[in-house]
């Protein structure tokens, strides 16, 4: 039995769906749905708790059963997406390659837009071979804030 619950995030309410076999999705929603604050099923509670720690910058990586549903490519992009390091970016060219064509480069992308789980699956770290925010489901403003979040530029002393 699928489940959903809501929390609340820095950039708008976070669906997050899924039963024993894994986080089947994680959205940022439009609508208002009420917080889930109570009858969390045990399933759910670690995936709520790590995207918590998340935002409170706590964590940088996730460790969750996931279960997504997909294309076989489609899954190979998110796979391939998991490996990008916190903090870190690629291409979209970049992606392509290390899937083993350069030409599937709008395939990929497709994908990537396609993403079921936000921000575990970070496809919010693939940007433009020019460096340009392009393309992101949640909004480029979303975009933005979670590659500042995770990379947030450090002022250095001069003396």
């Amino acid at each position: 039995m699928i489940n959903s619950v809501y929390i609340e995030t820095p950039l708008g309410i976070a669906t997050i769906t899924g039963d024993k076999n894994g986080v089947s999705s994680v959205s940022v929603t439009k609508t208002s749905s009420s917080i889930s604050s109570t009858n969390i099923p045990a399933f759910l509670q670690d995936a709520v708790t790590q995207l918590q720690e998340y935002f409170e910058g706590n964590r940088t990586n996730f460790d969750l059963l996931l279960n997504p549903s997909g294309t076989d490519f489609q899954k190979k992009v998110w796979d391939e997406l998991l490996t990008i390091p916190f903090g870190k970016t690629t291409t979209y060219l970049d992606m392509a390659k290390r899937l083993g064509d350069p030409k599937c480069i709008r395939a990929a992308a497709s994908a990537n837009g396609k993403n079921p789980l936000w921000i575990i699956v970070p496809c919010h770290r693939v940007i433009g071979s020019d460096g340009s925010l392009t393309g992101y489901a949640g909004g480029l403003w979303r975009k933005k804030w979670l590659l500042e979040h995770e990379n947030p530029v450090k002022q250095q002393s001069l003396f």
